[in-house]
């Protein structure tokens, strides 16, 4: 080419989530069945969504008007809808007008880092979802900027670091919260949440909390939404069908907008992205024709509950399982679908392998591991050995050591077999090599 096509910050464009799928995929062809345990999908984990769900959608797949445009920043009738939603939270009102619809909200992500002056950071979690972190630092061309999870506090932000970071960095013009998060299964408490308003206020940068699992939280845990306590600080909360219906196919997700008419800047930058969305047209319709029906529906609060009662009961599950092996550390989940399991470093030594009886898998394996963080290492070994599949904490833009599990599968006994495999994996691979801690 005459000239340099590439994007300055593609390089940071990373999934892992997605990205082991192609490794497991060639350990499959190899003969190695896959248990699936990357991704948060419910309906790939044998979720059923409810017949009187689907008898909605099927009836309105049915009238010709889904089939059309709807205005860009989505269905006039469902906007006032979600506005309605937010309203009964108290605290911070919202119309229509601040109510944003996106093909789900990795378009939301896109959107929102893309239109944001390159210069301007926002600094997010770490351990960060991948899509957040991955969008955000292809934006300004480095990598992320991260405030600490703290495993020892169940996983809530480091207020100190946090603060320090924004403070000596002026760059920064964003905070991102995940609420309740991904991967962790954190769900903040509502003086850290305010904390972090105050934070924001101070240091006059907006908010961006992405709530997409607001619904699903349990273990006594209270969801408390940003619009609960945003006051008059710049922000915008993040929501959708696809964890909640369940229905991840959608695409269906959308934002809230809190203050825009406060900040002038911040009012631009939300014309932006809504421009953008213009460009586009709109957001695929009959997801959102759904929306009032589904939601509004007197079935759907038990259909929460219901799902709610299941996860704590496998978050439950998981931790009992996990929390009883000497060699890693988890907090128990509140919220979401995940459990970051972390490795005990001072027993991690980079020798550490497993036995793989395919030689092909093996010979595979091998070339796979060399130079890679010891938790990814973990994390191919045990797909070659055992055939599960989980997502190696490092690639949540974390230097912590670990991985992620998911709590969506449907078969209790597979479930219950996994993890307990998981442990018994961890146990071996730490033993295949003692520490260099240990031998010293």
């Amino acid at each position: 080419m005459r000239r340099n096509i590439e994007h300055v910050g593609w390089g940071q464009l990373n999934y892992e989530i997605r990205e082991i799928v192609a490794v497991a995929k060639d350990i499959e062809a190899m003969g190695m069945p896959i248990t699936w345990e990357n991704i948060g999908d419910p309906i790939q984990k044998g979720e059923k969504m409810l017949p009187w769900i689907k008898e909605i959608i099927q009836e309105l797949a049915a009238c010709d008007y889904t089939y059309g445009y709807v205005p860009t920043p989505g269905v006039q009738e469902t906007r006032e809808f979600v506005a309605k939603q937010v309203n009964k939270r108290g605290s911070y009102q919202v119309t229509a007008e601040d109510i944003v619809f996106f093909n789900g909200l990795g378009d939301a992500v896109a959107k929102i880092f893309g239109f944001l002056r390159r210069e301007a950071r926002v600094i997010g979690p770490s351990p960060a979802y991948s899509t957040h972190s991955s969008a955000e630092a292809a934006h300004s061309g480095y990598e992320h900027l991260t405030y600490d999870l703290i495993p020892e506090e169940n996983w809530i932000p480091d207020l100190v670091d946090l603060e320090n970071k924004i403070k000596y960095n002026d760059s920064i013009a964003g905070m991102l919260l995940i609420n309740p998060d991904n991967p962790t299964g954190a769900v903040y408490p509502r003086h850290i949440l305010e904390a972090m308003v105050d934070i924001a206020r101070r240091y006059e940068i907006f908010i961006i909390a992405d709530e997409i699992y607001a619904n699903i939280v349990y273990n006594g845990a209270e969801m408390v939404h940003l619009s609960q306590i945003i006051g008059e600080v710049p922000g915008m909360a993040l929501h959708g069908i696809s964890k909640e219906y369940p229905w991840p196919g959608s695409r269906c997700g959308w934002i809230e907008v809190f203050n825009k008419d406060r900040n002038n800047d911040f009012k631009r930058y939300i014309k932006s992205i809504l421009n953008a969305k213009m460009l586009e047209v709109c957001s695929t319709s009959l997801p959102q024709y759904s929306i009032p029906k589904v939601i509004g529906d007197p079935r759907y609060a038990e259909h929460i509950k219901q799902r709610q009662r299941m996860y704590e009961e496998r978050a439950n599950e998981a931790y009992e399982i996990f929390s009883a092996c000497d060699n890693v550390q988890v907090v128990k989940p509140q919220g979401a679908f995940y459990m970051t399991v972390l490795l005990k470093e001072e027993k991690l030594d980079s020798r550490q392998f497993l036995t793989i009886g395919n030689p092909q898998i093996r010979r595979y394996i091998e070339t796979k591991v060399r130079d890679v963080k010891i938790d990814k290492r973990f994390v191919y070994y045990m797909l070659g050995a055992k055939g599960i599949c989980v997502v190696p904490l490092t690639g949540f833009c974390c230097n912590r050591k670990g991985f992620r599990i998911t709590l969506l599968e449907t078969d209790n006994e597979k479930r219950r077999w996994t993890w307990e495999t998981i442990v018994e994996t961890i146990n071996e691979f730490m033993e295949s090599v003692p520490a260099l801690s240990a031998c010293a």
